[in-house]
């Protein structure tokens, strides 16, 4: 009697067994996920409930995408791969400087309404993207993830001493200058005899020192934090090293709480159960600009994930083909439209995630399906998101520059195994790519010379660094298609 052999993508294996491996997925991403929604929510100056909104319509539509990617949807949605889809860091830039142009509920709209834009454009384009694979080598590819780790490190540094606008700057308005403006503005209100009133859109200059920037009771404990992930990375073995950012946060976390820092009356005034409501910010606003912009970044995204699927494929000996490819990127255009309205971000498969099937071994889908269900559960937990926008940013900021770095170190990686020796065109890629992508970081102001529609465009380091790597390497190398050179990009990226 024969029997038909089961793949070990397709293996169902013990409840116990499955739960503890999908709850180590989901370990291994969180800080991850929930670093997005904290950056994104702080740029728009939201106020903590409605950070906390964020971080759980985060966890919740990571599960329902990665449920769609790992078991699949219909013929068109789902890799069917042991795949954990969350938010990508690739989109941040972008998203902060739309939400630093927009700040508040408008602001959300508006992000919310290009996310939508870029999740149904890219669903449509993924057939064509999945061949597109030609225009981004490891060239391409390395140079932009580098240019996004070395463009979110201001976001690390900045959480460690405070941020460049607002209550932690470096210099704070004068008590004097504000009370006297706002004399002035009342006067001139009520039309006093000889007082002129003061021109619209006038405002005050930071002019003195912040007393709160860089306090050296907040750099300690970013210390700690950076200290205990590397001594955990450093000492401990498998798993325990593998959520070494997560254990850091933690023992940071512990650390302010002792010290002061951090509270807990949000936590406790949060409710034990809520449901995460679509258009929570109201209906969403649809800038052409913005679609485009989020539309790039998410060719950017699919390409890489194309790189991570097929790195995927060769790990769990299941051979990756052009229709298979295509289901996988329509459910990164699908996990974004559903995150734009769910009031959450860009998705794709996490990296990290694909570096963990590669260290333990399990190939089984039906593990990456646990930890989908996991976090559609926390996701509906707001005592869980309120307790991590509770953390101060001191503590992020100590595991912010391990988890930025390690972006950068990726990218890096990938540019290790590109051959500089028989085309030195190459360093010529990168080399001018870094640069221009370094513009809005060094130069922040050269936007004022541009024309305003554009804006959206060229604020983002990350997405000048890729529109000048693709054109660079097609003029020096042409678009040779080398799907080798990209598996070997991905198990490059997934090395840890």
């Amino acid at each position: 009697m024969s029997t038909t052999a089961v793949h070990p993508v397709d293996e169902r294996l013990p409840t116990g067994k499955l739960t503890a491996l999908g709850l180590q997925h989901v370990l291994v991403m969180y800080a991850g996920a929930v670093a997005v929604p904290l950056i994104v929510g702080r740029a728009l100056k939201l106020g903590p409930q409605e950070v906390a909104f964020l971080i759980s319509a985060d966890l919740f539509c990571c599960g329902i995408a990665t449920l769609i990617q790992a078991l699949g949807a219909t013929q068109w949605f789902g890799i069917r791969l042991p795949v954990m889809m969350g938010v990508t860091f690739a989109a941040v830039g972008p998203m902060v400087a739309i939400a630093n142009g927009n700040p508040g509920t408008d602001g959300a709209r508006m992000l919310f309404g290009a996310i939508i834009g870029a999740g149904i454009i890219s669903i449509l384009i993924a057939p064509v993207v999945s061949r597109m694979l030609r225009f981004f080598p490891p060239v391409v590819t390395g140079t932009i993830i580098a240019v996004i780790g070395i463009n979110l490190m201001r976001v690390g540094i900045n959480w460690i001493f405070g941020n460049p606008v607002g209550p932690t700057a470096p210099l704070t308005f004068s008590p004097e200058h504000t009370e006297w403006l706002s004399t002035m503005r009342s006067a001139g209100a009520t039309g006093q005899p000889g007082v002129l009133p003061v021109p619209q859109g006038l405002t005050l200059a930071p002019t003195v020192p912040n007393p709160n920037y860089a306090k050296l009771s907040g750099v300690a404990v970013s210390a700690i934090v950076l200290a205990s992930i590397l001594l955990i990375a450093k000492f401990a073995k498998g798993f325990i090293a593998n959520i070494s950012v997560l254990l850091g946060i933690v023992i940071g976390g512990i650390v302010a709480t002792a010290t002061g820092m951090m509270n807990f009356d949000k936590v406790g005034k949060a409710a034990w159960f809520d449901v995460v409501t679509p258009f929570h910010f109201g209906t969403p606003i649809f800038d052409p600009v913005m679609i485009l912009t989020m539309t790039l970044i998410m060719i950017v995204v699919m390409i890489e994930s194309t790189g991570m699927f097929l790195a995927l494929g060769e790990m769990t000996d299941r051979r990756i083909d052009q229709p298979m490819l295509s289901r996988g990127l329509r459910t990164d255009g699908l996990g974004t439209l559903i995150g734009g309205i769910f009031n959450t971000f860009p998705y794709t498969s996490f990296s990290q995630n694909v570096g963990l099937v590669a260290v333990t071994g399990v190939k089984s889908r039906f593990v990456c399906v646990a930890g989908g269900l996991i976090l559609i559960v926390l996701g509906l937990l707001p005592k869980m998101a309120a307790l991590v926008e509770s953390l101060p940013t001191v503590v992020l900021g100590g595991a912010g520059i391990v988890m930025f770095g390690m972006v950068a170190a990726t990218g890096i990686r990938i540019l290790g195994g590109v051959d500089y020796t028989h085309n030195r065109n190459n360093a010529l890629i990168v080399a001018i790519s870094i640069g221009v992508g370094m513009i809005p970081l060094v130069a922040p102001r050269y936007l004022q010379w541009m024309p305003h529609a554009i804006h959206p465009l060229i604020e983002s380091g990350i997405v000048l660094a890729s529109i000048a790597a693709v054109l660079l390497n097609l003029f020096f190398n042409g678009a040779r298609a080398d799907t080798e050179a990209s598996i070997r990009a991905a198990r490059q990226a997934e090395a840890h």
